[in-house]
């Protein structure tokens, strides 16, 4: 027993340290709790001295937390720059797409393709101090003066603006307007928004620190084992009453 204990232990310490990730395992509930730190890796491979979030490791994971009847609920932690459009975009969708419940924290900084990410979950917390940086879409290295690249580049970016207004509740004028102001950034387009702005303008739901997010997981997953079991429960009373009648059938 102690020692199927330390191996779990070894595992989750492994878990850790490899992928920032980890279970906490609770009377509640079973969280899974994800980190996105540093640059989204995307089909390039970053160098070693940048901190990173590899995709290709996230995706399999958030499939694995969903189908999993262990886990009870996703806590997403973010402290991003952004990174790569496609890649980020993959992984909002997927946690967008997930039925169990979800929360992101924003802390530091929740910059550009990480604002997908941050309002991605069912609950969008963002502590006081930290910011997100909305702006245009950029493309680094070789780049073909066409209009077809322009046309390319709205694509991308009408994209990230339809997730962000469908999985929030800003308006899609509003964050169009801060993405494209001038006067806010010395050498950039954009706009960087702190906390309280971000939840005032509807990008996100509410000021919070880590109690504020479990505080949700734990409602959410408390109301998701009293659905599981309503329909259980309803069906034996039936059973119940079916069986009482054939018995006074029978009589």
């Amino acid at each position: 027993m102690e020692e199927q204990k330390q191996q779990e232990c070894t595992a989750q310490t492994q878990e850790l340290l490899e992928l920032g990730a980890s279970t906490t395992k609770s009377s509640r509930g079973n969280i899974y709790t994800l980190t996105i730190i540093g640059q989204i890796e995307g089909h390039q491979v970053l160098p070693e001295t940048v901190k990173t979030t590899k995709y290709e490791h996230v995706i399999p994971l958030l499939a694995a937390v969903e189908e999993s009847e262990e886990i009870d609920g996703l806590l997403l932690l973010l402290n991003t720059v952004g990174g790569d459009i496609e890649a980020g975009l993959a992984i909002a969708e997927l946690i967008a797409g997930m039925k169990k419940p979800t929360v992101s924290l924003v802390l530091g900084g929740g910059h550009s393709i990480g604002i997908p990410l941050a309002v991605s979950a069912k609950r969008a917390i963002i502590a006081p101090r930290a910011s997100m940086t909305v702006h245009p879409v950029r493309m680094t290295g070789l780049v073909v003066g066409a209009p077809q690249t322009y046309h390319y580049f709205d694509q991308i970016q009408d994209h990230i603006v339809d997730f962000v207004t469908e999985n929030s509740r800003i308006s899609r004028a509003d964050f169009a307007r801060y993405m494209m102001a001038t006067g806010n950034m010395a050498t950039d387009v954009g706009t960087v928004l702190y906390g309280a702005e971000a939840v005032e303008s509807g990008l996100m739901d509410q000021l919070g620190s880590l109690s504020d997010a479990l505080a949700y997981l734990h409602a959410q997953i408390a109301q998701e084992k009293k659905k599981r079991s309503g329909p259980d429960a309803g069906g034996d009373r039936k059973c119940q009453v079916f069986n009482a009648k054939k018995v006074e059938i029978f009589l």
